[in-house]
């Protein structure tokens, strides 16, 4: 997908910026088929007028105003009701990163300092960083106005679009919280503990993809693939046995292969 290309301001500074998507899906795609013969099922886009296909070249955007009434609005003319402040990300204000709550969070871009817009992309990239400040913006993207969040990154800026409050739903009333005790605050603590690591991203992978993989090759090459046996669910009765068997489980020496021995060459 090419970069966007668009300004970013703060009080009387433009730096003109490219925004390429930060993030990208990995799945495995299937078709779908008939059951009968496995021939491919299509969608074909019909009019309800003169029950013809239609092509993609020959459908326009409408509103529907009233029932089977409607106002067409071409790209031309959303792109004309915009104002430049509109075109390009005003940053509002500058907030701590606390303050915004990650499911806020929706799509990610990097941006890319264009020519001529170098010197103040990394003046408030570094501004950002040292006090340790997110900028939050607004600029209007497709036909709706988006909120965006701006964070320094490494040697760039990572653009945040955000959702608005009336976009998120209430959270679902809870029942009322059961009484815990110290004992079992602690024995919570403590698993929390024995499971305590880093984080680095390079050290998760999509396991059930690369399984979907290895089935789809042996169907393929026409091998039988050995299914994993089905393992049930533990079920421990008594909480703080549940606690203290997770834990034990934690605390078990994982075993290591030895390295392999290293062969010289004669």
């Amino acid at each position: 997908m090419p970069a966007t290309k668009t300004v970013l301001s703060f009080g009387l500074v433009a730096i003109p910026i490219a925004l390429h998507t930060a993030t990208q899906e990995n799945d495995i795609g299937f078709r779908q088929l008939h059951k009968a013969d496995h021939s491919r099922i299509r969608y074909k886009k019909v009019c309800e007028g003169c029950n013809k296909e239609v092509k993609q070249s020959d459908i326009v955007r409408g509103y529907e105003y009233e029932k089977d009434h409607y106002v067409i609005v071409t790209d031309e003319e959303l792109e004309a009701i915009k104002t430049e402040k509109e075109k390009a990300i005003t940053i509002l204000h500058f907030v701590q990163q606390t303050e915004i709550s990650s499911i806020c969070y929706a799509k990610a871009y990097y941006a890319q300092a264009l020519p001529g817009g170098e010197k103040a992309f990394a003046l408030l990239r570094q501004a950002l960083e040292q006090e340790q400040r997110v900028a939050v913006g607004k600029t209007v993207l497709g036909t709706k106005e988006t909120l965006v969040a701006i964070f320094p990154q490494q040697d760039g800026l990572l653009v945040q679009t955000m959702f608005f409050a009336d976009e998120i739903k209430p959270q679902p009333a809870s029942k009322a919280s059961p009484k815990v005790t110290a004992q079992e605050l602690n024995m919570a603590k403590k698993l929390l503990q024995t499971m305590d690591a880093p984080f680095d991203l390079a050290d998760y992978h999509d396991e059930y993809q690369a399984k979907l993989r290895q089935l789809l090759e042996s169907k393929i090459s026409g091998d039988d693939m050995a299914m994993p046996k089905k393992t049930g669910q533990v079920n421990v009765a008594d909480l703080m046995d549940a606690f203290r068997q997770s834990i034990e489980q934690q605390q078990k020496p994982t075993k290591t292969k030895p390295p392999a021995k290293k062969t010289t060459k004669k």
